[in-house]
């Protein structure tokens, strides 16, 4: 398996944008403490989160992100199960999320960028930011209208995780990474 550094290094190649490089960055950290939490391998699991954009801003048109991208990956030595959890985040593939990393995946991807927007709009940012107020926006259609509402509640249920308590680990898992993200430091 490539390295934490190769899989940045492979980011930053296709990945120019700094808000989608941030993104990769907090699905990341988001993924690292969900593996964590469940006795999963750390490393494996920030990488699908570090990497499940990498080619978007390359190949931003469906299904070409991310199939082209998972043939990137294996040529450059990815396994199996890592391609096929970051195939299984895009519904149009047809690709399962039949692993835990899949499913985990596919229940943080939306909602941490979600997350991220919340708190963006937030005098205190991520540091006073609750699950009640992140619900709250879920309802408003009009705030972050890029976010699949469906593909949140859809992953909550796949990953078998209460929707408050996904949100709450999330905002924590965000605040150990704050500034990298671009979030306010405290």
């Amino acid at each position: 398996m490539p390295s934490r550094d190769d899989a940045w290094n492979l980011l930053c190649e296709y990945t120019k944008g700094e808000s989608l490089r941030k993104h990769a960055l907090a699905v990341e950290a988001v993924m690292k403490s969900y593996a964590r939490r469940l006795g999963e391998e750390e490393e494996k699991w920030g990488l699908v989160g570090l990497l499940h954009d990498f080619d978007y801003e390359m190949y931003p048109d469906p299904p070409d992100h991310p199939l082209k991208g998972s043939e990137v990956l294996r040529e450059r030595g990815y396994s199996d199960e890592v391609r096929r959890a970051i195939l299984g985040h895009a519904n149009y593939t047809g690709v399962p999320r039949d692993s835990l990393l899949a499913r985990a995946l596919y229940a943080c991807d939306e909602l941490t960028g979600f997350v991220v927007a919340a708190s963006l709009v937030r005098p205190n940012g991520i540091w006073d930011l609750e699950s009640k107020s992140v619900k709250k926006k879920l309802k408003d259609k009009a705030f972050a209208r890029t976010v699949n509402r469906d593909e949140v509640y859809e992953g909550v249920g796949e990953l078998a995780v209460d929707l408050d308590e996904h949100i709450t680990f999330i905002i924590e898992a965000l605040r150990a990474v704050a500034a990298e993200v671009g979030l306010k430091p405290r």
